[in-house]
């Protein structure tokens, strides 16, 4: 048998919304069978009128996957103002688990404790010591630069000689 989208629409808001019924009561209510209108839950994102009603924008991703930070952190601040007695129903609105929900939640504090630490350490001023140290520190890499170049001129000398030999040599010339 042929069902309206209509009447899918209203059978799908009867098993999934606020005052839900049962799929085997409501099958017994209204002669449709128990796994059709399991099928019209499981497919209720096809129905034009469903989808209308979706809480996302048309433009959004569908898995809590896929969102950007934005939207998440869009979902934890709206979530603080939400009772706990609904929050049951808002996780289910948005169509995620309170495991992802808390997850972002100590996402979203790492971030704002880190963006604060960082903006309250102001850069240190040299002291006298810091200063002195750092002038220490150059000069003695200036002097490690200087000691590897006399040791490498001292080792070319030395070549020079086995290759060449002493000039000072008692040989007569």
């Amino acid at each position: 048998m042929t069902y309206s989208i209509g009447f899918k629409s209203r059978m799908v808001k009867r098993l999934t919304g606020p005052e839900k019924v049962s799929a085997s009561a409501l099958s017994k209510e209204v002669g449709v069978s128990q796994p059709t209108l399991s099928r019209w839950v499981q497919e209720a994102h096809t129905l034009p009128v469903m989808s209308a009603s979706n809480k996302q924008p048309a433009g959004s991703p569908k898995s809590p996957r896929q969102w950007t930070p934005q939207q998440k952190l869009e979902v934890v601040v709206e979530a603080s103002s939400v009772p706990e007695a609904e929050m049951g129903e808002f996780l289910r609105g948005k169509g995620i688990h309170m495991v992802q929900l808390e997850e972002w939640r100590q996402l979203s504090m790492d971030a704002a404790k880190e963006a604060l630490s960082k903006a309250k350490k102001p850069k240190k001023k040299l002291t006298q010591e810091g200063k002195r140290i750092k002038d220490l520190e150059k000069e003695l890499l200036r002097k490690d630069r200087a000691l590897a170049e006399v040791t490498a001129l001292l080792a070319l000398k030395k070549k020079v000689q086995d290759l060449w030999g002493d000039e000072d040599d008692d040989t007569a010339t």
